[in-house]
């Protein structure tokens, strides 16, 4: 019946065209309709997600980072890594939380956000899929919320960006981590105050021995909730945690996010 798979696959080639003949797709991030020197650009997006060149070039940043905590740092790893052990084996970041970047994640963090969220996943993979595929990732996973809070928002940035980038990179997008007790929110607490904050947070839903995981968030600031993640992951026997967000907070900043 090879025959009448190719079929299918052409009638619904042809039936998606008709939609965008008729709905033409817009930027997930501002809504916008695709200009016509626009097309080629949002024709190679897959699965209704579009993201247009204006917000490509507003939302990802040319800023050395360093590869270790993602921080901005022109000479290679920062100093802060050097001291002391980075939050996970290596993190990717769209780039620093200020401006349009900020907008974006916040609007992503609301009911109805969806489409935000999963055109910031697109563009995580698009931005660092050498780095990310150089990992030799086995399977992604969201930090989590915890129940209550999830219940109260409705939705989860950091669940709807790792469905996303699981997508474009054809892994599994797996439940490895809960959150077993309910913290502060961490834009709430002095940035030293953090890392306590979330200590012994998480719990490894699975053994994941031998799995390197992918751990994906929405903002991270001290990279103590990815740290805590980290443990929780290797404690169930994952081989290594990398990590992926759609901004980095720095010191400076109003992180404004759950995580850290």
């Amino acid at each position: 019946m090879a025959w009448f798979a190719r079929v299918r696959r052409g009638a619904a080639g042809w039936a998606g065209a008709g939609l965008d003949l008729l709905c033409p797709p817009r930027c997930g991030i501002c809504g916008a309709e695709p200009a016509v020197a626009d097309d080629e650009a949002l024709a190679e997006d897959a699965a209704g997600v579009a993201v247009c060149p204006a917000c490509r070039r507003t939302l990802v940043d040319d800023v050395p980072r360093c590869p270790a905590c993602g921080s901005a740092c022109p000479d290679g790893t920062c100093a802060a890594c050097r001291r002391g052990p980075p939050p996970s084996a290596g993190l990717v970041v769209l780039g620093g939380y200020g401006d349009e970047l900020r907008t974006a994640v916040l609007r992503a963090k609301r009911p109805g956000g969806e489409p935000v969220a999963v055109a910031l996943g697109r563009l995580l993979v698009d931005r660092h899929r050498p780095t990310i595929a150089a990992w030799g990732c086995d399977a992604v996973a969201a930090v989590p919320m915890h129940w209550t809070r999830r219940a109260l928002r409705g939705t989860s940035a950091a669940e709807e960006i790792a469905r996303q980038v699981a997508a474009d990179l054809r892994l599994p997008c797996r439940r490895l981590v809960s959150r077993i007790r309910a913290t502060r929110m961490q834009n709430e607490l002095p940035f030293e105050e953090r890392p306590g904050n979330v200590r012994g947070a998480f719990r490894a839903r699975r053994r994941t021995a031998g799995l390197r995981v992918l751990l994906v968030d929405d903002v991270v600031t001290t990279g103590g909730t990815l740290a805590e993640c980290g443990r929780a992951l290797a404690a169930a026997g994952a081989a290594a945690v990398h990590a992926a967000a759609a901004a980095r907070a720095e010191r400076t900043a109003d992180a404004g996010n759950d995580h850290g």
